[in-house]
C-alpha cells in the first residue's frame, strides 16, 4: 500500500509538466497550420511581391520573385534603374547600376547567403529537417509585450536564426539572424506584421529589418502579393554579357 501511494505521488508531480509541454515540432506544425497549412504552402509554385522600400531618407520600389526550386530575383527600383540580385538554384549574381556596374557579376558565397535563404519559397521552418536544418525550443520570450515561443533554428550552412512565434496565433512576429560573413558574425533583427490572406495563405505585409542594436530600419511596405504567376527560368539565370554573346567569325 505504501509503495502504491508513493508511485501515485510521483505521477502526480510528473503529469502537469508532461501534459502542458509542447515539442518544437508541434509548435512549428501549428505555425505552418496558422499560415494556411502545408498543402497550400506546397501548392505555391511561384510568387511575386511588390513593395515600397524605405531606409532613412531613401525611397525606392522593390520587387521579389520566387520560383521552385530555390530560385529568387530581387530588384530595388529607382528612377527607372534597377539593382538586381538573383539566384537560380546554383549561382548568385547581381547588377548594380547605382555603383556604376551595368554588367552582371557573380556574387561571393558570403554575400549571397541572405539571398539564397530568400530563395526558400515557404521559409526555413517549413520542412526544416528535409532542408538540413535543426530546431530547438528555447521556451517563452516576450516581444514588445507579446508572449512568444522562441525557436532556435540552426541552418544547414551553420548560421543561426531565432524565431519568435506569437503564443496565441503561432505566426512569426520576429526573427533574429546570426550570419558569418568573411569570418565575422553579423547580427540582424527582423520584425513581421500586418498579416494578410492571399489565396488562403497568410503573409506579412509589413517587414522591418536592422542591424541588432541600431535604429537604422529598412522598411518594406508590401502592396501586392501574387501567387503562381508565370515566371521564366531565364529571369533567374546569369545573363550573357556582350563579350559572351559575340559569335565566332565564319570559316572561309
Amino acid at each position: 500500500m505504501k509503495r502504491c501511494l508513493w508511485v501515485l505521488v510521483v505521477i502526480s508531480y510528473m503529469l502537469p509538466a508532461g501534459l502542458g509541454a509542447q515539442t518544437v515540432d508541434e509548435i512549428i506544425a501549428k505555425n505552418v497550420q496558422a499560415r494556411g497549412g502545408l498543402e497550400k504552402l506546397h501548392a505555391i509554385k511561384s510568387l511575386r511581391m511588390t513593395a515600397k522600400f524605405s531606409q532613412g531618407g531613401f525611397r525606392a520600389g522593390f520587387v521579389q520573385e520566387n520560383k521552385r526550386d530555390d530560385k529568387v530575383r530581387e530588384e530595388v527600383i529607382l528612377q527607372g534603374m534597377a539593382q538586381v540580385q538573383a539566384y537560380d538554384g546554383h549561382s548568385a549574381w547581381q547588377i548594380n547600376p547605382f555603383g556604376g556596374r551595368k554588367d552582371p557579376e557573380l556574387m561571393s558565397q558570403d554575400d549571397a547567403k541572405s539571398l539564397i535563404l530568400d530563395a526558400d519559397l515557404e521559409g526555413p521552418l517549413v520542412d526544416y529537417k528535409q532542408k538540413g536544418h535543426t530546431a530547438e525550443l528555447m521556451g517563452h520570450d516576450p516581444v514588445e509585450g507579446t508572449d512568444c515561443y522562441k525557436i532556435k533554428l540552426t541552418l544547414k550552412n551553420g548560421d543561426v536564426r531565432y524565431y519568435y512565434l506569437d503564443a496565441d496565433s503561432y505566426l512569426e512576429i520576429k526573427f533574429e539572424t546570426q550570419t558569418k560573413v568573411r569570418g565575422t558574425v553579423q547580427y540582424n533583427d527582423t520584425m513581421l506584421g500586418d498579416y494578410g490572406l492571399v489565396d488562403g495563405v497568410y503573409f506579412p505585409f509589413s517587414i522591418e529589418s536592422a542591424e541588432t542594436g541600431t535604429e537604422d530600419w529598412a522598411r518594406f511596405t508590401v502592396e501586392k502579393i501574387e501567387l503562381n504567376v508565370p515566371l521564366e527560368d531565364s529571369r533567374f539565370s546569369l545573363p550573357a554579357t556582350k563579350t559572351e554573346t559575340k559569335t565566332a567569325p565564319a570559316a572561309e
